[in-house]
């Protein structure tokens, strides 16, 4: 998408950010922590992008983002950033020192659907989601616009119908808008949306963010791959609270999640071992986390052994800097003319658009990708 500065003669270019899930976690981390980086007041710490193999790659200034969004949940952007604040997710006073960049972020929320009782056929509310978007970019003079899905795991569809992940994906194909889903959720990839996907374009990635469990185990597989060990058994268990973890309570949306995590595995060790993964909602824990991974191996002359690996972190602080520079890429490679899936930025995902599994070889990857779009400038 590409709006025109008509009539003006100074037009600074802005980025606009427009999260599906917008007064969740994850989209109120990334709000706050632009805020915080832009203001000098922390540094870019999680921040592949702010990297120097990114130095002149063209990538929007963080600065120049414009974020907006849409949700069926009510608190304000303001309120839950107190909240995270409250929780220890976001640091002491910076809810209070943010508080208007939230507060412009809220101000661009639009009611999200279908909300209970809600009459509306799938076109009507695609129609309606895209409207939102090319409204927000028209008034906000947006030079494009990117739309990240951050909202809670949607169980996999049972029929053909199209879920409210793919409701929100083919509004952002209609209002031309690259496209990033950040969660397991189908998204672009129901069948009935193929067509326009390859229509559109435009570029897109996806599914499923890489933050914690399986970031570690797409580091570890690799390895016992390399020196010939032969993995019996890998078993996992979660441990969270929060909107992620009520939402995951369901046990179709806990499969969805789930199948993310063996596909590392299997993509890297050729099979899925033995095992399984568990993921149980704790609401004392809030957005915190914890993870297990128990792994069964054998060894030379059948020599039995284990690994245990403990992962304990806050899964919003983890996946905010990833959705900026997910925003940020999606964004530079829509202005360079790149369109369709992007394997190259498979090093954010569990369940990437085709590529290398192990992360070594997706770091390279996107490091040749910071090259591409250096180059196309």
């Amino acid at each position: 998408m590409t709006t025109p500065s008509e009539g003006t003669t100074a037009h600074t270019a802005r980025t606009g950010v427009w999260f599906v899930g917008a007064r969740g976690s994850v989209a109120t981390t990334a709000v706050a922590g632009c805020a915080a980086l832009t203001a000098g007041l922390h540094a870019a710490d999680g921040m592949v992008t702010e990297t120097p193999p990114f130095a002149g790659s063209g990538l929007p200034p963080l600065s120049s983002l414009v974020f907006g969004g849409h949700d069926t949940a009510s608190c304000p952007l303001p309120k839950r950033a107190e909240e995270l604040e409250a929780g220890g997710v976001l640091p002491h006073g910076l809810a209070s020192a943010v508080r208007s960049e939230l507060a412009a972020a809220e101000r661009e929320i639009r009611t999200g659907g279908p909300l209970p009782g809600d009459t509306r056929g799938d076109e009507e509310l695609i129609a309606a989601f895209a409207a939102d978007l090319l409204d927000f970019a028209h008034r906000r003079r947006l030079d494009r616009l990117v739309v990240v899905n951050v909202a809670s795991t949607e169980p996999v569809p049972a029929d053909h119908t199209l879920p409210p992940s793919s409701l929100y994906a083919a509004a952002a194909l209609r209002a031309g808008c690259p496209y990033v889903n950040f969660t397991p959720s189908t998204g672009l990839r129901a069948e009935a949306l193929r067509g326009a996907v390859a229509a559109s374009g435009l570029p897109h990635a996806g599914r499923d963010g890489k933050t914690g469990q399986t970031l570690l185990r797409s580091v570890l597989a690799p390895m016992f791959t390399q020196r010939a060990l032969s993995v019996r058994a890998w078993s996992g268990t979660n441990l969270l609270g929060g909107g992620d973890g009520a939402a995951l309570a369901d046990p179709a949306a806990a499969a969805a999640k789930n199948a993310g995590k063996n596909r590392v595995l299997t993509d890297t060790l050729g099979t899925l071992p033995q095992g399984e993964v568990h993921i149980d909602d704790v609401p004392a824990l809030g957005d915190w986390k914890t993870a297990w991974d128990h792994i069964a191996f054998e060894g030379f002359l059948g020599s039995r052994m284990t690994l245990q690996t403990t992962w304990q972190g806050c899964d919003s602080a983890l996946a905010a800097p990833l959705v900026l520079d997910l925003a940020r890429l999606l964004a530079r490679a829509h202005e360079a003319g790149i369109s369709g899936p992007l394997p190259e930025l498979g090093f954010y995902f569990k369940d990437p658009d085709g590529g290398p599994a192990a992360l070594g070889e997706q770091y390279e990857a996107l490091l040749a990708f910071g090259t591409r779009l250096r180059e196309a400038r």
